[in-house]
């Protein structure tokens, strides 16, 4: 069963035993607008939590995709280059960045589930 996980940079990153899937939050691509261009990292690559991982820009901003977790990259999404729309019509879906394979889960633990990242973003508009 997969675990779903925010970070104060809103990222987002699903999780199911070992294996994850990163991107960025809904609330994330709003506060971009419209998505132009997207930089996944390259398959292989070793990211340790907090290391700049992947690149979105967007018609107003250009702005950096964190690695919530420390962990190797076994895919990128390949259809955000085609498509970087995606991000903004399917944030938290195919609009995913990249799966990667976790290297320390016990970094999950500084992670907001989505309840806490709700209110979070709420503190942020107030």
């Amino acid at each position: 069963m997969s675990k779903l996980y925010f970070t104060e940079d809103h990222e987002w990153i699903n999780v199911d035993g070992s294996d994850a899937i990163v991107g960025i939050s809904d609330y994330a691509q709003q506060a971009l607008g419209d998505i132009v261009f997207v930089e996944i990292p390259e398959e292989g690559r070793a990211l340790a939590k907090g290391d700049e991982a992947a690149v979105v820009e967007s018609v107003k901003a250009a702005s950096e995709v964190y690695a919530p977790v420390s962990g190797t990259v076994v895919a990128g999404n390949s259809a955000l280059e085609e498509e970087p729309a995606l991000v903004n019509t399917a944030s938290q879906s195919d609009g995913w960045f990249f799966r990667m394979q976790l290297s320390d889960p016990a970094e999950l633990e500084g992670l907001m589930d989505e309840a806490a990242y709700a209110t979070y973003i709420q503190g942020l508009d107030g």
